[in-house]
């Protein structure tokens, strides 16, 4: 595997637009004296060789290409780590220099790759209604550490990681929602640390605990027992009852240091908040039109057929209301906006105030963390689609357009100052990007 470059400069014709006058007249000549041309030649010379200088390079320019199949799975990592597994083979690159960090047989197919805390935890591909199980990599190494018959979910940033039973449903997936028994396991060497016994079903959430204190783990069972656990020893550290309502991945959602719930209520739907770190009961607020849930930064927005209202988990207070949008989308640190679906994006706004940053009408902004705040996104045009790329960031009045992406280009993702995408001719390929032009 080799490091390609792109052959040069992609250009990119924005038409009049770019402010390019519709014709181009023709000056008249004028003959200069026979004295001075010469010392015209020798001043343009000299200042061709002092301004001259090597182009700028490309806004975007292919840094490495490594070869996956279709159905090939493949994560980008918080690290700053691609990690592919193809032909029997799971590799990991730099994603700074495209340089391959190690490389290791796995032989059986992996249909889902998750990483957290330093592991990467290989979801092979079951046989009937066998479980498969999980194994654990180390991200460093890409040596095998541990391995668990059962699911296996971790929480980013927490230390927190679980084996559990799944439940298999249309809304909740596997892994989430649990059952019978879950188990606390020592992320370095997969041990158990300590177990709790479901009744019946339950949601996991992992909740921050005080500065300098680990994570708790937060069990939201269908008996309406919501409890808090000490992510370390596994102690209870507060229990109580809760609403009935559709738990479920998203249901409840912990932001801003509470824990909101929707359900129904005496006349309609209602969201509750509860202290995080107690469960002691904050506020209750009719939310008739309050389809789901999400946070908006540090605010919660409540979603529904009035729009997107955002409003303060810790009162339940309105912070901003903007009726024309129906859904958002956290990107990195930046909130999107749409106004009729998910092929329909509005705007990069501010998630304080609501206030539009960037509009995005007509761009479809891609997932992924990005260096500076900025988001990438995506755009086809002309009837012979061309996909466009540009970086949307609040320092610009508009996406700022980076190339022309090759044909058979698709299920891009990006990363700090970089830009995965699958393409047609069996490869994965690494694009570097400059954000601001040189």
């Amino acid at each position: 595997m080799g490091v390609d470059a792109v052959r040069g400069p992609v250009v990119i014709d924005l038409g009049y637009d770019r402010g390019e006058p519709m014709t181009y007249g023709q000056p008249g000549r004028r003959t200069l004296p026979s004295w001075l041309a010469p010392a015209v030649v020798a001043a343009l010379v000299l200042f061709g060789l002092t301004a001259s200088g090597p182009p700028p390079p490309p806004l975007l320019a292919a840094l490495t290409r490594v070869e996956i199949g279709s159905a090939d799975p493949y994560l980008v990592t918080g690290t700053g780590q691609l990690v592919v597994q193809s032909a029997g083979v799971l590799a990991s690159y730099d994603l700074a220099t495209g340089a391959r960090q190690w490389r290791v047989d796995q032989k059986i197919p992996v249909y889902r790759l998750r990483a957290g805390d330093g592991l990467l935890l290989l979801r092979p591909w079951g046989a009937g209604s066998t479980e498969p199980g999980t194994t654990a990599v180390s991200l460093t190494t890409g040596d095998q550490l541990w391995h668990n018959t059962r699911s296996v979910v971790s929480f980013e940033g927490t230390g927190l990681v679980f084996s559990v039973e799944g439940v298999r449903s249309q809304s909740s997936g596997t892994g989430r929602r649990v059952e019978r028994t879950v188990e606390a396991l020592d992320p370095a060497a997969g041990a158990t640390s300590w177990q709790v016994e479901v009744p019946s079903t339950a949601v996991l959430l992992a909740v921050p605990g005080p500065p300098g204190e680990t994570a708790r783990m937060l069990m939201v069972r269908d008996d309406l027992t919501a409890r808090l656990y000490d992510g370390r020893t596994g102690a209870l550290l507060a229990e109580r009852k809760v609403p009935a309502a559709n738990y479920d991945p998203e249901n409840p959602l912990v932001v801003g240091g509470a824990v909101l719930l929707r359900h129904p209520g005496p006349s309609g739907i209602e969201v509750s908040a509860f202290d995080a770190t107690t469960l002691r009961p904050l506020w209750t607020e009719p939310a008739d039109s309050t389809r789901e849930v999400q946070p908006c930064g540090r605010l919660a927005c409540l979603i529904g057929l009035d729009g997107v209202r955002a409003i303060d988990p810790a009162t339940g207070d309105q912070r901003w209301h903007r009726p024309g949008w129906r859904s958002i989308e956290t990107i990195g640190k930046r909130l999107i906006a749409y106004a009729d679906g998910p092929n329909s994006p509005t705007a990069l706004v501010d998630p304080a105030t609501g206030r539009v940053l960037v509009d995005l009408t007509g761009w479809r902004p891609l997932g992924g963390a990005t260096a500076g705040g900025e988001v990438l996104v995506i755009r086809d045009i002309g009837a012979d689609p061309r996909t466009m790329v540009a970086v949307a960031a609040p320092r610009l009045s508009r996406p700022r357009v980076l190339a022309e992406l090759p044909a058979g280009t698709g299920e891009c993702q990006s990363a700090p100052e970089r830009l995965i995408c699958r393409s047609m001719y069996g490869e994965l390929v690494v694009w570097s990007y400059r954000a601001e032009a040189a």
